[in-house]
């Protein structure tokens, strides 16, 4: 006689489970990978189950796995991984389980909830957080507890994954990080929905390829987007760059009289740069230029031709006197007039409209400087 409803008892006894618990008496490892391959099929291949029945089976196989070497466990987890209605019990203890067990349920598993991620990348350590990092999906809340745990290898991991949600504080920390390490800079740069103005925080680090990069994106961005990224922008510039050279006051004050009377030009610069003026130089530099001072002179003690092609284009500074300045700045023994030619191409494809789109981060620092 049936009521229509199934109990517990019901379902043990119209199904296999005893017959595949007593496998479970079994020591070796073939009868223990059959029991796993029967009772997960047995779970997997019936109708949809009650929650009832589900709970017994996950408590089944969670018992069972505790008794299983690895190599079972392994196979448990693999099978279970991908299947969106698998005991949540179940898989809640093989995410936390060694990394060879954990990683395929840590990487697929749609059962595992925001919370159950999150207490794994809190608990566990590198190999879980870069298993989660590469999930389809990963939520600003799991990535914030990556990027503050993760080493540069999961950061790694979290920032090639377009799937994984950060949030701007985040955004910030990964690329403070990633400017002091080389393996960081493609997955920062190439990241989607990167932030533009930290995008071009990594202009200055990264090699040509990833400058290149970074120029077609600005030239790419909508003027509303680029405006949205400037103010985000202005919120954390920092403005305190290092003490100013002693002559700085003096040089300053010659460099306004300059401005004043209209004879600060360009080919005033290669005067100061001929007579040794270096600070003038640099103040004139970031007055034609609108930059701060101290982005300036980074630009000029890295001897950063790139930088440097971008912030006399934006000044509608000629061709010649841009080569003038490159050669002069990198002395002779670095055969400048050898590489006159390339430098000189390099500033002929630099648009301007690119080059004022990218100095326009590099500008935040002088209106932080003065607010």
């Amino acid at each position: 006689m049936t009521d229509g409803s199934s109990t517990d008892n019901d379902i043990i006894q119209t199904s296999r489970l005893p017959d595949l618990i007593a496998l479970a008496n079994e020591t070796s490892s073939e009868k223990r990978r059959l029991l796993l391959r029967e009772l997960s099929d047995h779970f997997m291949g019936g109708a949809e189950h009650s929650a009832a029945e589900t709970e017994l089976y996950s408590s089944v196989l969670e018992t069972l796995s505790d008794e299983m070497e690895t190599a079972v466990r392994a196979e448990l987890a693999a099978r279970f991984a991908t299947s969106p209605n698998a005991p949540a019990g179940l898989i809640r203890r093989l995410a936390e389980d060694q990394i060879e067990v954990a990683g395929p349920v840590l990487r697929g598993s749609t059962v595992l909830t925001d919370a159950d991620l999150i207490g794994v990348v809190s608990r566990q350590g590198q190999d879980h957080m870069r298993a989660v990092s590469g999930r389809v999906e990963v939520s600003e809340a799991v990535s914030e507890i990556i990027v503050e745990r993760g080493d540069d290898q999961t950061l790694g991991v979290l920032l090639r994954n377009d799937g994984a949600q950060l949030s701007r504080a985040a955004s910030e920390t990964a690329v403070e990080r990633a400017k002091i390490n080389p393996d960081l800079h493609a997955p920062a740069v190439e990241r989607k929905g990167l932030p533009a103005d930290l995008l071009n925080d990594m202009y200055f680090v990264v090699e040509a390829r990833l400058r290149q990069q970074i120029l077609e994106q600005n030239a790419q961005m909508d003027p509303e987007l680029l405006e949205a990224a400037l103010a985000a922008g202005r919120t954390r510039v920092a403005t305190d760059d290092g003490a100013l050279p002693p002559d700085y006051a003096d040089s300053q004050s010659y460099v306004e009289e300059l401005y004043a009377a209209g004879q600060l030009t360009p080919q005033m610069l290669i005067r100061f740069l001929r007579s040794k003026g270096r600070t003038p130089f640099l103040i004139a530099l970031s007055r034609l230029s609108d930059v701060d001072f101290h982005t300036a002179r980074s630009i000029v003690d890295r001897r950063d031709l790139d930088a440097l092609s971008i912030i006399c284009k934006a000044a509608d500074i000629d061709r010649a006197i841009f080569l003038t300045y490159a050669v002069s700045l990198l002395g002779a023994d670095s055969n400048p007039m050898g590489k006159a030619a390339a430098y000189g191409r390099m500033y002929g494809e630099l648009t301007r409209e690119a080059a004022m789109r990218t100095l326009r981060f590099w500008r935040m620092r002088r209106v932080a400087q003065a607010a």
